[in-house]
């Protein structure tokens, strides 16, 4: 037996086309319900183009994976509805051998279906059952069927108050049950529902990295590692999250806590009489307030006036999942006031046209990232260089601060030149255009 150390310097990094390149688990099958259909176009791109440049340089690996090279990886399904409402799935292609991969926005209002003669939009409800309707007409004939839901349904109720339901919990199991092998989803409101299935796959994904190249580069006046920032988390159920970001920035953190009625319940839940932060003083920095999600968007405003009272300079709003439930015209008006600078979210879920328009939201685009994870996946490779964005994000604030040192760096004077008159080109010669 051979004694010769072999070489694994590429066996545990996401990408696995190295010298221990392991073979895709099947040929990749995407299948987009009705709210990701969109999103699919440029996830399908991606991952076209990075098996298109492995191809270029290692054409026997790729040859020899049937299904490898495809220009199209999706699997079309359609969720009909009959006039009463029920529905059922119909898969248009096979999918038998595929390593299928069901990409679902459970957010996505914008589809709509006819019951009893009346327009109804999609709820959270309505797309989780096309997801397990999709399931179910896969039949078992897939070699591994994964989701990848961006915005964990049920994500916000995960825990148990007083009598009600687990909903986030139970959705998790039914889908173990249901035979699926991994779950996807990112910033979950709460990491540890995954308790629910704990020999189940469950990998929550961070932003981080993407957030913070997209203020990088759409905001360059931005100075993310300078003494004139802070980080600020919305509430002590995210605090975490915004440590992790000052932490990585190395600049102040700060918090608010809310101050809720214990003794009513509004709407399910005991009111907020007032946001108290805890922290440094403000006055005259920039604020990246840093969140999950943006719901109705009704706090992140309470909170960026508060922090405007304490004159704050500039204010940054910076969340996973831009819901806005009551529109837009509240951040509209608070930008024309002043009281918020720009507003980042990403497009792992639908985001209405009103927003994508609006001067002050920086759509962030997560698609690349969520095609590397499925080709990650189709070749059972780590996910651990993906998940943890530390290295990454090190490298992006290092070259920030590169380039504004340079910016900085006082300009040599230059020698003034005698002008010389320019040569005339030589007859023969054809003069550049």
């Amino acid at each position: 037996m051979s004694t010769t150390p072999r070489n694994e310097s590429n066996y545990y990094l996401y990408n696995q086309y190295g010298d221990n390149a392991m073979q895709p688990v099947a040929p990749v099958g995407i299948i987009p319900l009705r709210g990701s259909l969109g999103f699919s176009d440029s996830v399908n791109t991606y991952l076209h183009r990075r098996r298109v440049e492995y191809r270029e340089t290692n054409p026997k690996h790729a040859s020899g994976c049937p299904g490898f090279m495809r220009s199209d990886y999706r699997i079309g399904v359609d969720t009909l509805r009959f006039s009463s409402g029920e529905g059922k799935a119909v898969i248009s292609h096979t999918v038998r051998g595929h390593d299928i991969f069901i990409l679902a926005d459970v957010l996505n209002f914008s589809c709509t279906y006819d019951m009893f003669g009346v327009e109804n939009h999609m709820s959270p409800d309505d797309h989780y059952q096309d997801l397990k309707r999709t399931i179910l007409a896969i039949s078992g004939k897939a070699r591994r069927v994964n989701v990848i839901m961006p915005f964990l349904y049920e994500s916000r109720q995960h825990k148990r108050n007083s009598r009600e339901s687990l909903d986030c919990a139970f959705m998790l199991e039914e889908l173990y049950n249901l035979g699926v092998a991994n779950i996807i989803t990112f910033d979950a409101h709460d990491s540890r529902v995954a308790n629910a299935i704990p020999v189940g796959g469950f990998e929550n994904i961070s932003s981080t990295y993407q957030m913070i190249k997209a203020m990088t580069h759409r905001i360059p006046d931005l100075q993310l590692t300078g003494s004139d920032l802070m980080v600020v988390s919305p509430d002590e159920g995210g605090i975490s999250r915004a440590m992790y970001y000052a932490s990585m920035l190395n600049v102040p953190l700060g918090t608010f806590y809310k101050r809720r009625d214990y003794t009513k319940v509004i709407n399910g839940r005991n009111p907020i009489v007032a946001h108290e932060f805890l922290g440094e003083s403000v006055e005259g920095m920039d604020i990246l307030i840093v969140d999950d999600m943006i719901s109705s968007g009704d706090s992140m405003l309470d909170i960026a006036r508060e922090l405007k009272e304490r004159k704050a300079r500039r204010i940054f709003c910076c969340a996973t999942f831009g819901l806005f439930t009551d529109g837009v015209a509240s951040f509209d008006k608070a930008y024309e006031e002043g009281l918020i600078t720009r507003v980042l979210s990403t497009n792992l879920i639908y985001r209405r046209p009103e927003l994508l328009a609006a001067p002050w939201f920086i759509d962030v685009n997560m698609s690349k990232f969520v095609a590397l994870i499925i080709d990650a996946l189709n070749h059972d490779a780590s996910l651990s260089g993906l998940m943890d964005p530390t290295e990454k994000i090190r490298k992006l604030i290092e070259n920030q601060k590169r380039r504004v040192t340079l910016d900085s760096a006082p300009v040599e004077p230059v020698e003034p030149v005698a002008a010389v008159a320019p040569a005339e080109p030589a007859a023969t010669e054809a003069t550049d255009l």
